[in-house]
């Protein structure tokens, strides 16, 4: 991981969003993601939860407000200076999103490719780092997207968004689709993996274990905007309809429990 002299790796002010003709999905939202912390965005279905990772991420233009990231706006006139920003940062998509008929090793492989300089021994070398960061093993490399089991498919796409050793990781629902014992893993994994790379993380979640075990601060987007951002105790304790129904009930005191 880089140097960066930034406290805030994302800034976001005032960002309006809007999905169709008059459709306004975030109005006025705010967002500061530290350089060293696992963030998860909590919100309800509906919410703008992806998008706002699509804007994040320069895929989406916003209507209004200021996004930047690594201290860079994706309006910078400067192609460079967007171009470095955009390498610094690895997304995770729900479901995996690998490109079913490329193999494990071609799926990895790709970003790096993509953004070239390296030959085929150099890549040779990066995939096979990875896939071992992941628990994968050299064999797997051979496999297609369809062989894959969902806990397989969550870590090569893993893999794939570490290719670049980014400095920033977004996680859209990592743990979805997964049984208990493999949401557990892939939760120790993360933390492994950040105990040795120190990437920050951004993660839209609404499992609420991951969300104990993971994370430093929780966004809550609700009413078009974040309603609240502090530690999972902090924002429990918001007076919020949205709040009260995510973290009510057993689950919420299972996971405030085993914390």
């Amino acid at each position: 991981m880089s140097v960066d002299p930034l406290e805030y790796i994302i800034e976001i002010e005032g960002l309006v969003t809007v999905v169709g003709p008059g459709q306004i999905l975030h109005r006025d939202l705010s967002l500061r993601v530290r350089r060293d912390e696992v963030m998860t965005l909590v919100g309800g279905s509906g919410s703008g939860k992806t998008q706002l990772l699509r804007v994040i991420l320069g895929l989406k233009r916003p209507h209004a407000g200021t996004v930047r990231v690594f201290g860079v706006s994706w309006d910078d006139p400067k192609a460079k200076r967007v171009r470095d920003a955009r390498r610094r940062m690895g997304m995770l998509f729900q479901g995996g999103a690998l490109y079913s008929a490329l193999s494990v090793y071609d799926n990895i492989a790709f970003p790096l490719r993509e953004r070239g300089g390296l030959d085929e021994e150099e890549i040779r070398v990066i995939v096979h780092t990875k896939l071992a960061q992941v628990k994968l093993e050299p064999r797997d490399a051979k496999l297609l997207p369809a062989s894959l089991s969902g806990g397989m498919v969550k870590r090569v796409a893993l893999a794939r968004a570490l290719a670049l050793s980014p400095d920033l990781l977004m996680l859209d629902e990592p743990t979805a689709g997964l049984d208990p014992e493999r949401s557990e893993r892939f939760v120790r994994l993360i933390r492994r993996l950040r105990k040795h790379h120190r990437f920050a993380v951004l993660m839209v979640t609404h499992d609420l274990d991951t969300i104990y075990q993971l994370t430093d601060r929780v966004a809550m987007l609700a009413d078009q905007h974040i309603i609240a951002c502090g530690s999972f105790a902090e924002v429990r304790e918001l007076q919020h309809p949205f709040v009260r129904n995510f973290f009510g009930g057993e689950r919420g005191r299972r996971a405030l429990e085993h914390g």
